[in-house]
């Protein structure tokens, strides 16, 4: 797969990098330092991704000064598990009628 590199933001996408590399973290967090050596980019580009982040609601800096996801981001997630149940719920209901008409 090929991509138009002059369609899209650099600073964009560190800051989703950043979002990214804070998965799994969101009880402990991930200091400054630990994104900056995961990622390879310097301390003051994840300051500025992590401000970023904390601005639009979708980090937030623990009691620790260590960074993780906030709850907008875990409610996002909550969000698309709903849909996601109600769709096998459905796909489950149109299932069990396709079968209930097979065994006529």
């Amino acid at each position: 797969m090929t991509t138009d590199k002059t369609r899209t933001s650099d600073s964009g996408g560190r800051v989703l990098r950043v979002l990214k590399a804070l998965r799994g973290h969101s009880l402990t967090g991930l200091s400054n330092g630990d994104l900056a050596k995961a990622l390879s980019e310097s301390p003051a580009t994840i300051n500025r991704c992590l401000n970023t982040l904390i601005a639009e609601g979708m980090a937030t800096r623990l009691d620790t000064g260590r960074f993780a996801l906030s709850v907008a981001v875990l409610q996002i997630a909550q969000s698309h598990a709903n849909e996601m149940s109600l769709a096998q719920t459905r796909i489950n209901e149109i299932n069990q009628r396709v079968l209930a008409g097979a065994s006529r």
